[in-house]
């Protein structure tokens, strides 16, 4: 059946901790050409690893049609990740669909920059407002080490800048720091991106999915973090840009920029969460940590009208508590006694 217009009545979306609707991230491919171990392990995810077929996975007028409903309710923010989400063939031609439908979305990316000095001029082109790039570490080795040997940093950083001068800005670089892999290497970062313009992010290394190894030793905070970069190059907090913005925002007090750091793990900010997850398979998950989602590529394409998927979409948020770092220490299985918790990997949510 094909889409319907998007009511103008449709009623704003809160689950049941009284949290909107805002943003929505959607996964475009299960593929990358990286294996960080943290998501993507090459131990697991070998060259005979069966990832989804094409006809399991959304197509471009599919994630269309559930983005004009997701708008509907309130969604503002785009998010577009994989994977890693340039492997999508044609992704431009997606960018530019879902800036037809509203020129005011934010649209955004999350890559690891190895494919930007080929495509960041065109997704400028197409509509994309804003991009984040992942870099762990600047030292040749230790990334080597954090993405499975297959770039090196300096193919990331022409990335970075292919993005600049696209205009994709300001460009976000996500640090995940593991405590005895890439810590040492925290000022050399914050020194390297000062002054650019760019804002690093460091993002404590969480418990996503179950195939990470994830270790709590492995885990240093946004406190630690802070006082090692501040230590270093004196830092200021500042507020946040907006309600439920994951990062804490501190800035160099010589002027020099800004970084932040996000907690999920030491300081949970599940209270302000306010993004959807839409799955390269067309699942809706509502948290980063969920152990599934709900189908709507199903019912979609047995012929639901828009008012049906409205109604899966509205009753999955409405219904939602999830909270789970906030509640991580009484759910994790430390010590062998009970099965890990199924959860949805890192690679089929983007993050």
């Amino acid at each position: 059946m094909p889409p319907e217009s998007t009511p103008k009545d449709v009623p704003m979306l809160t689950d049941r901790l009284r949290r909107p609707l805002r943003d929505l991230r959607i996964s475009v491919t299960d593929r990358c050409n990286f294996r960080c171990p943290y998501c993507m392990p090459a131990e697991v995810f070998g060259e005979r690893y069966q990832f989804l077929p094409r006809k399991e996975i959304l197509t471009f007028e599919e994630i269309e049609r559930l983005v004009r409903l997701f708008i509907g309710f309130g969604v503002e923010k785009l998010r577009i990740t994989g994977g890693e989400p340039l492997l999508r063939h044609e992704l431009q031609d997606l960018i530019a669909r879902l800036r037809g439908l509203d020129e005011d979305l934010d649209i955004a990316m999350t890559t690891n920059g190895s494919l930007l000095p080929k495509w960041a001029e065109s997704l400028a082109e197409a509509g994309l407002r804003r991009i984040t790039v992942s870099l762990d570490s600047l030292d040749p080795g230790v990334y080597h080490q954090m993405n499975g040997e297959r770039f090196g940093v300096e193919r990331v950083l022409e990335g970075i800048a292919a993005a600049e001068s696209a205009g994709l800005g300001p460009i976000k670089i996500n640090c995940v720091v593991q405590r005895g892999v890439n810590d040492t290497g925290l000022v050399d970062l914050a020194r390297h991106f000062r002054g650019t313009g760019h804002i690093l992010r460091f993002i404590e290394f969480m418990d996503v999915g179950t195939r990470n190894q994830w270790d709590m030793n492995q885990v240093v905070s946004g406190a630690e973090i802070i006082e090692r970069i501040g230590a270093e190059i004196p830092l200021e907090a500042v507020d946040a840009n907006y309600a439920g913005e994951v990062a804490t925002r501190w800035r160099y007090v010589d002027g020099g920029g800004e970084i932040g750091v996000i907690t999920s793990v030491s300081a949970p900010f599940c209270g302000d969460c306010t993004r959807a997850r839409l799955t390269t398979e067309g699942s809706l998950v509502t948290c980063l940590f969920a152990d599934g989602g709900v189908d709507l590529r199903a019912p979609m394409r047995a012929g639901a009208d828009d008012d049906a998927l409205r109604e899966i979409i509205s009753s999955t948020w409405t219904a939602r508590t999830d909270r789970y770092s906030e509640e991580r220490g009484g759910l994790l299985q430390i010590d062998g006694a009970t099965p890990k918790r199924e959860r949805v990997e890192m690679y089929q949510i983007g993050g």
